[in-house]
């Protein structure tokens, strides 16, 4: 219907311009749907762009617009409403048209075969494999999962990407712990570092590498410590940590071997990487490629990279380091590449991999970030941009940046440390409230929001759970149908569809008007990546539901067109939820 509108005016556009001779017409005509049944189904503000462009009245455009408009049995009535906006009132007829639609299409509502031939990768989670996911971690996997699930919805071919961080001074950290453990589980005495990773996980990790190798990796607990700095003391105020896990890093790496080191290095990304997996896995995000940072440094990209844009011209060198004129594309200062000593910087390696992604033939790239990775967006999008990336679906690169979910029990907030330990894991979250609240509650709000999880609220059973209330008004449609056929009555939907008319009710109409705006609602929410809008769009929906249900009957004694014609409607109903549902990662239950 939007297209058929937008047509319209773009036809009546020509005549003016014929008559008045004006400039270059807009090549998009912006149709919403309105918010209220008063202001009509869908609302224009071309005149008020137009009027501008023409220092002429908006309101007079606008009558100007109306009566060069096509006349059509679609439109019911036109009004201009306020400083100047079109509104158009549809004929009922043309509401209903809309569930046929949904009928027909099922699962594939809202797709564009116009869209497969782009390629966009998305990026999420990619979390240091330094330990288990936390809540925070969560958000971002339920995030990015909800915006792959919406782009493929509407017919982009989408790559989901996961990047294991599985190189640098992190990972170096977590394999001293792991084997610092272990030499306590073979009896050696020592002051942790307070700078190692401390959670029990490392204690398991520890013990599956003595099961594994036995006593063959212990070594002097003198040695290990030998020429350590100490250790930072927080009372005294004294030593320096920084300096400590850095020393006793080395001592690991040159007491074990490169072999032995590699073994516990390796045992134990694997077992972390395994659990990482398992636990997205069982919450419903799946990726199609884990890349490794390892695989990244040994394809020597970062060297190809300066080269070209040394090449290009946008670097210089000074105090021996190589800099990115980041300043001449749109970055607040210029950027480090490669160190006086020769090693690339982090930066560096992000531009990298972003080259390497790109050269493997992607449209668009997405990274899903948290919010703590701000500085990060004008840096990158300079970088792509001074190589000469381009992209047909607006910038090459879009960061969507989360905000953390903060997690409280009662009043109390939980602090969540991953080197120290105590944090509390995705997977326990989900034990507690479920896949289905978790999933939901992550992208409630938008992404670049604080969301206060409420533990309470997701585990109850009530009209205030949002996602309880959403899946059981799908429960509710399906009860329906079973009570229709424990009462040997039959579902015909091309009757009902051929009765659509006499669907006239306040409630009806509420919910034809949801229905049409659902394809426009899918379409904004993929192309702005902003799942919450589904969120939102879905929770009011099964609103008007339920408050159908409670002021109408679908089974009615005398059966009829009447009841086929409501059935059809809350058969489409039913697949809008169940569609959206599965969009945002939710289950969906026929029966509560």
């Amino acid at each position: 219907m939007k297209e058929q509108i937008s047509q319209l005016i773009q036809t009546a556009l020509v005549h003016l311009q014929s008559q008045h001779a004006w400039g270059e017409r807009p090549k998009e005509i912006q149709i919403t749907h309105t918010k209220s049944p008063e202001h009509g189904d869908f609302s224009c503000n071309i005149a008020m762009i137009l009027a501008k462009q023409q220092h002429t009245n908006p309101r007079e455009m606008a009558q100007l617009i109306i009566d060069a408009l096509d006349k059509t049995p679609l439109i019911k009535k036109i009004e201009i409403a306020g400083p100047g906006f079109i509104n158009f009132f549809v004929n009922a007829s043309t509401l209903t048209d809309v569930i046929a639609e949904i009928l027909r299409e099922k699962e594939r509502y809202g797709f564009n075969p116009n869209r497969q031939n782009y390629k966009i990768n998305v990026e999420y989670v990619s979390c240091n494999p330094t330990g288990p996911l936390h809540v925070g971690h969560g958000r971002n996997a339920a995030t990015g999962g909800s915006i792959t699930n919406l782009l493929k919805t509407i017919g982009f071919k989408v790559h989901r990407e996961y990047y294991v961080n599985d190189a640098g001074r992190q990972m170096a950290i977590l394999a001293t712990s792991v084997w610092l453990r272990y030499l306590a589980l073979m009896g050696a005495e020592f002051s942790f570092p307070s700078n190692g990773y401390k959670g029990d996980y490392i204690v398991d990790i520890a013990q599956n590498l003595k099961e594994k190798i036995g006593d063959s990796y212990v070594k002097p607990i003198a040695a290990v410590f030998a020429e350590v700095p100490p250790d930072f003391n927080e009372e005294a105020q004294t030593g320096d940590k920084e300096a400590h896990i850095d020393a006793l890093i080395t001592n690991t790496q040159k007491l074990l071997g490169q072999a032995q080191y590699d073994v516990v290095f390796e045992l134990t990304l694997d077992a972390i990487l395994d659990d990482i997996r398992n636990d997205l896995a069982e919450f419903g995000v799946e990726f199609d490629e884990w890349f490794s940072e390892r695989e990244l440094l040994r394809s020597g990209t970062q060297q190809r990279v300066l080269d070209k844009l040394k090449a290009l011209g946008h670097c210089y060198e000074e105090d021996g380091a190589i800099w990115f004129r980041a300043t001449d594309f749109g970055d607040e200062k210029d950027r480090v590449l490669q160190r006086k000593n020769g090693q690339f910087t982090y930066f560096a390696n992000d531009v990298s991999y972003h080259v390497f992604k790109y050269e493997r033939g992607v449209d668009k790239m997405i990274d899903v970030f948290g919010a703590d990775h701000h500085g990060y967006v004008p840096r990158m999008q300079a970088a792509l941009k001074a190589l000469g990336y381009s992209s047909h679906l607006g910038d090459i690169l879009e960061v969507i940046l989360v905000q953390f979910a903060i997690l409280y029990r009662g009043d109390k907030r939980v602090q969540m440390s991953t080197r120290s330990g105590s944090f509390v894991t995705l997977r326990e979250l989900r034990q507690e409230v479920g896949n289905d609240a978790a999933r939901f509650f992550y992208v409630m709000r938008k992404a670049d929001q604080h969301l206060d999880f409420d533990l309470e609220l997701a585990k109850s059973e009530s009209n205030d759970n949002p996602v309880y209330y959403i899946q059981y008004a799908h429960a509710r449609i399906c009860s329906v149908f079973r009570q229709l056929t424990e009462q040997q009555l039959n579902y015909d939907e091309a009757v009902g569809l051929n009765a659509l008319t006499q669907l006239d009710t306040p409630y009806e109409q509420a919910l034809l008007r949801s229905l049409n705006s659902y394809k426009d609602l899918l379409e904004r929410a993929a192309l702005a990546y902003e799942p919450h809008r589904l969120a939102q769009y879905l929770r009011d929906l099964a609103h008007q539901f339920h408050s159908y249900y409670n002021a109408q009957r679908f089974i009615l004694e005398n059966g009829g067109e009447k009841m086929q014609a409501r059935l059809c409607l809350i058969a489409a109903v039913k697949q809008v939820i169940s569609q959206g549902l599965h969009i945002l990662g939710v289950s969906v239950p026929e029966r509560m």
